[in-house]
């Protein structure tokens, strides 16, 4: 959350008077927001935010003179740097769809309750103060799950082996062959070790084995230098790809 030392700085941009100032209030009532300034029409909003500098504005969508939408709009353009949660009326899809192209926060519809009005100024606080800390702690270009956790993308759980089966393939026999297979220190086992390892036939082994290789739980090479058949190896791979 950030400081009180450095509060987030808020402007309010609604048509309505009676609205802006309740929305004022809303704010002033939450630790770690102040209020720098409050428009009423779309073409104060420029020369506000360049004489306020607000790390937040609050636009509304339905403004006298022009869309909130084309403010969002002329912001980007311009590279002002930023933030913007929609709170309005408007509900159309469109309207929508406009906004988070614009990179807009968060989406909040009128009426709403002052819980949700703070919730969702609370989980902006914590997503620019998640921004903060990595670009303080960050030692170079930022990896996949750094950039799902500030996107606010939930990880995947991580499947340990292919949630669905072939009707041939059993639940309790797939389980045997992914826990010998990850549990293996060799380079790689051939289906006929792994049959041996879980007393299946060399068939039934292979079939749970290509499986896992279809469905990217599992690297398939082949041997070289080994006397006999020409053999494959299979590997577990250690970074699974979604489960079939």
């Amino acid at each position: 959350m950030t400081g009180p030392e450095r509060p987030v700085r808020v402007l309010v941009v609604d048509d309505d008077e009676a609205v802006a100032a309740v929305h004022r209030g809303y704010v002033q009532r939450i630790p770690g927001f102040a209020v720098v300034g409050v428009v009423h029409r779309g073409s104060e909003v420029l020369p506000a935010v360049t004489r306020t500098r607000p790390d937040l504005v609050l636009l509304d969508v339905h403004l006298p003179d022009r869309s909130g939408i084309d403010v969002l709009r002329e912001l980007r353009a311009r590279r002002v740097p930023v933030d913007v949660i929609t709170i309005t009326a408007a509900r159309e899809i469109e309207t929508v769809r406009e906004a988070m192209a614009g990179g807009v926060s968060s989406y909040l519809v009128k009426p709403f309750p002052l819980q949700v009005f703070a919730d969702r100024l609370r989980d902006y606080a914590e997503h620019r103060d998640r921004f903060r800390r990595l670009r303080e702690e960050a030692e170079g270009p930022l990896g996949q799950d750094e950039v799902d956790r500030l996107l606010g993308l939930a990880p995947r759980p991580v499947a340990l082996r292919p949630l669905t089966l072939p009707k041939a393939l059993s639940d309790r026999t797939m389980d045997l062959v992914v826990e010998t297979l990850r549990g293996s220190t060799a380079d790689d086992l051939s289906a006929v070790e792994v049959a041996e390892l879980c007393g299946l036939s060399r068939v039934s082994a292979r079939r749970y084995l290509d499986h896992l290789e279809r469905t990217g739980f599992a690297d398939v090479r082949p041997r070289y230098g080994r006397a006999g058949r020409p053999e494959n190896g299979y590997r577990w791979r250690s970074a699974q790809a979604p489960a079939g």
